[in-house]
């Protein structure tokens, strides 16, 4: 795993403004950066994260069902008690999954170490299904790159592919897509997703998450007036199973995409039940629930998060019982899970982190975002990678 120097498009911003990725820089902050690119070998893809990546998604989809059957455990995750039906009947039914990415250690040996599922809502999709095969392309057409560099990456394909069997399964023809409003890259993402839907044969409407509206008849309705019955929403599960309209929820009869049930997934206590069941995985980091015995009795270094943080909000850093705070945020009434630390490596002062992507239940290609702090948060830029 080498981080290398590499020559920008010439025109690239321009290019990007017609292809529609509006936010390659934010805040006058480069986000998308193509001065250097990440060089990986086909068998530390394959072995140390495409791999890993499969079990450790089969091992999350187990913890569910641990979950789901244990009213504790429901509480422990922080889930209304009166939803608990709501997501229970949404694992049975097996109510269908779109996407993920899981975050990951990984310094160019494995084994590579789990940091947190992001299964409900995870963004920099788009960078990662279309832009930087892309660039990719294009950088070996100029060459730039060697005609025999390839990417980990069939993102695109298996969305459109996925889109199609939920269509073919479930008898939909028709899906609405939303987010929030002021929101340049979650607009993007899911615009990017309604591009792959529309490939798969979908009529794909969109309408902002504010916009939403509810009927006499308990039917969420778009701003025509419009039935939503199917609606893919980048929008977490922890924000609705606690607002207002979130107790007209299981009498909608929407098929939510991500499903409730992904609750579980994107919950941070999920790397504690993954410690408790999978102990000393290779691929794991020990996990406890701050206040529990295990988290009271460890020395060394952890990591204290909230179960709902986001974007590398509210993180401290516990060192021998001494506790810094090293990320404000507005995250961590919810309760707090502690993670042994794992440091980042560090290429040429970039702090390094795999996003590894699946689709369905497949491996799907990796992203890799870097920072100039230890902690990865919405800001840190993006980089490309090849497979020499």
């Amino acid at each position: 795993m080498f981080r290398m120097p590499c020559q920008p498009r010439k025109g690239w911003q321009q290019l990007a403004t017609e292809f529609g990725f509006h936010f390659h820089t934010m805040y006058g902050e480069p986000y998308w950066d193509e001065s250097a690119y990440y060089q990986f070998s086909l068998q530390q893809i394959e072995n140390d994260i495409e791999d890993p990546s499969a079990e450790l998604h089969q091992m999350c989809l187990a913890i569910v069902d641990e979950v789901v059957k244990s009213e504790e455990l429901l509480e422990k995750f922080c889930i209304p008690s009166h939803h608990w039906d709501l997501v229970r009947d949404s694992w049975h039914r097996r109510d269908p999954s779109l996407y993920s990415r899981l975050d990951l250690v990984y310094t160019g040996k494995g084994p590579a170490k789990l940091l947190e599922n992001n299964a409900d809502t995870p963004t920099s999709l788009y960078e990662s299904g279309f832009w930087q095969w892309l660039w990719l392309e294009q950088q070996v057409n100029a060459g730039v790159l060697p005609r025999n560099s390839d990417q980990f990456n069939s993102l695109q394909e298996k969305l459109v592919n996925r889109f199609k069997e939920i269509s073919y399964h479930y008898g939909i023809g028709q899906m609405h897509f939303a987010c929030c409003k002021d929101t340049a890259e979650d607009r993007g993402t899911v615009q990017y997703l309604q591009d792959c839907a529309k490939e798969a044969g979908l009529a794909a409407d969109f309408v902002f998450v504010e916009d939403i509206g509810i009927a006499d008849t308990g039917v969420f309705t778009d701003l025509s007036d419009r039935p939503i019955t199917d609606c893919f929403k980048l929008y977490p599960w922890e924000f609705m199973l606690n607002e207002e309209f979130g107790d007209l929820l299981s009498g909608a009869n929407v098929n939510w995409i991500e499903p409730s049930w992904k609750s579980i997934l994107s919950n941070k206590a999920l790397m504690v039940l993954l410690w408790a069941r999978f102990r000393d995985h290779p691929n794991l980091l020990p996990a406890y629930f701050a206040g529990d015995a295990g988290a009271d009795t460890a020395t060394g270094k952890w990591i204290k998060k909230p179960i709902f943080s986001r974007e590398g909000a509210n993180i401290s850093l516990i060192d021998n019982g001494h506790e810094a705070t090293l990320s404000p945020g507005p995250y961590g009434e919810e309760g707090y899970i502690v993670q042994a630390l794992a440091p980042l490596p560090v290429f040429d002062g970039n702090h390094t982190l795999i996003g590894s992507w699946l689709v369905d239940d497949m491996p799907a290609g990796i992203s890799v975002r870097e920072d100039n702090t230890a902690i990865t948060q919405d800001l840190s830029r993006y980089l490309p990678h090849i497979i020499l």
